[in-house]
């Protein structure tokens, strides 16, 4: 995971291809010599600390992975109800407007391969957590490292399902390698998945130990999965456990939250926008962050959520934000700094020499005119590649997963809840950062307070692959009300160039599975 890795590097050099959780997780190795054992399922590779550590790496790079990133994060983001994209052309009418942009589950690619790349993820946890043996009992230097790879799979495991049911609800769960004859599973329920993620992000709080170092997630990472989970438990009864109630999980939230807050082990950084330029990596915000490399990880963030023509190589400029949502943000917090690292609406063409170079490229909020859809909304920055020379198609910029600030408006929303009068200094910290105060919202009822925490986690967070889950997480109604209804019925709507977003709630809280799962999957019954 760390950046240039040269174990990881020479032991995924040793094999030409290979292709791991096609669809029903079954698992092909395509290598040079058809003998040679393939990376993961080799027993042997867990007995020792640093081909288990080797085999850690491959799991990580899974999720540096185009489809379990990139991809992901289209789907993630994308599903939320607050992009637009011009991926397609510039027009409402593209597959992908029509699709998940438009809260309609349709056959994409992305779609698909997001699935495939999160069960690739699963298929490399399982592998480890099949062919190792943990003792957390032991003091001895080589097991406490085994332990720690272990702890990594199982967090791995507990992170990809919850973004597959979050996302498709009920979903096939393997927690085995498949057999050659059995290569088939039914779907189980969400409810029961919820349980297995919980179970898993137990066991990797209990296994991860830090001895990987820096650039690797701790056992924090996975008390703030086990806390996002409880979080979304706590307002949908029908996934939760029979014993617990609402304000049982809003509990065991909090417990998780406040252990990671009082370790003292994290900060904001006081430059908002430094989080996502490339100069300030692994920093004491960081809880989980994915290690990119340029040479070795081939990430293409860059090139695709770069704006058009904002640097001198490829830029394709993949995600615009609805104006409405830029609207909302600055109705709020009209001087927040936090508007220029998010959003950028105006700069000068940068394209490698072609007529257009040195040209202005203006969108709204710059153009106000929204004369057309390529200049209607702003682009996403956050993910934008920051050099504006820079010609290679892939990039080297690390993509933070979970950070203090998330933290900080997750305590802010439980406090709120259990109404324990925390919760007016966790958002403040927040906001203080970027010279904001809690706005007015905050300050009536906890109601009041409820829908001002929700919306912050957008100023705060948005394009970070949470949107999805958070506009989500209350429900249907709370998602119609305050993202689709918002969006459908603001002041500035435009129907030549905003899309109506889908308001049927059978179709826009969950994907439709893939049809090359459904097609390869016997004991699917959809």
């Amino acid at each position: 995971m760390l950046k240039n890795s040269s174990l990881l590097t020479e032991k995924f050099q040793t094999y030409c291809s290979y292709i791991i959780g096609f669809v029903s997780i079954l698992i092909f190795f395509i290598s040079c010599d058809l003998n040679e054992d393939p990376p993961f399922l080799d027993n042997t590779l867990y007995s020792d600390p640093q081909s288990a550590e080797a085999a850690r790496d491959g799991i990580y790079a899974g999720f540096t992975h185009y489809n379990a990133m990139e991809q992901r994060m289209f789907v993630e983001n994308g599903y939320s109800g607050l992009f637009t994209t011009r991926r397609g052309g510039n027009k409402l009418s593209s597959v992908w407007m029509n699709g998940v942009m438009k809260l309609k589950p349709n056959e994409n690619v992305d779609n698909q391969n997001t699935w495939i790349g999160l069960y690739r993820i699963i298929a490399r946890a399982n592998a480890a957590i099949d062919n190792s043996t943990t003792d957390p009992e032991s003091s001895d230097i080589n097991q406490l490292r085994i332990n720690d790879v272990i702890g990594h799979a199982y967090f791995s495991r507990s992170f990809a399902y919850f973004s597959l049911t979050r996302l498709w609800g009920d979903i096939p769960v393997w927690t085995k390698l498949p057999e050659a004859d059995n290569t088939n599973m039914a779907k189980t329920s969400s409810k029961e998945v919820y349980k297995l993620i919980i179970e898993d992000a137990i066991r990797a709080k209990s296994l991860l130990n830090g001895s990987a170092g820096v650039g690797f997630p701790k056992a924090h990472a996975a008390q703030m999965l086990l806390a996002k989970v409880y979080m979304l438990l706590a307002t949908n009864p029908e996934l939760s456990d029979d014993g617990l109630s609402e304000t049982d999980y809003w509990n065991l939230a909090y417990n998780e939250s406040k252990d990671i807050y009082m370790s003292g082990e994290y900060s904001l950084v006081s430059d908002y926008s430094s989080l996502f330029d490339g100069t300030n990596e692994n920093s004491t915000e960081s809880i989980f962050e994915l290690q990119i490399s340029q040479d070795a990880g081939n990430s293409q963030m860059g090139r695709n959520y770069t704006p058009w023509r904002y640097k001198s190589g490829q830029a394709f400029g993949w995600f615009f934000v609805s104006a409405s949502v830029y609207d909302y943000h600055v109705s709020h917090y009209p001087t927040d700094p936090r508007l220029n690292a998010t959003f950028i609406s105006d700069y000068t063409q940068r394209c490698g020499g072609c007529s257009d170079e040195g040209n202005p490229h203006r969108t709204y909020p710059t153009n106000s005119s929204r004369g057309s859809f390529g200049n209607a909304h702003p682009y996403l920055f956050k993910h934008a590649e920051k050099d504006r020379s820079h010609t290679n198609q892939f990039n080297s910029q690390n993509l933070i997963i979970y950070r203090y600030a998330d933290l900080l408006l997750m305590l802010a929303e439980i406090s709120n809840e259990l109404e324990n009068g925390e919760q007016l200094g966790y958002v403040t910290e927040v906001l203080e950062r970027s010279g904001q105060a809690p706005h007015a919202g905050y300050l009536v009822d906890k109601n009041s307070f409820r829908d001002a925490i929700m919306d912050e986690y957008r100023f705060e967070l948005l394009g970070e692959g949470h949107d999805s889950y958070n506009n989500r997480r209350r429900g249907f109604s709370y998602f119609l009300e305050n993202t689709i209804n918002r969006h459908n019925n603001n002041p500035n709507f435009k129907s030549s160039v905003d899309v109506l977003l889908n308001d049927v709630e059978s179709e826009v809280m969950l994907l439709d599975i893939p049809l090359l799962e459904i097609n390869n999957n016997e004991l699917l019954n959809d």
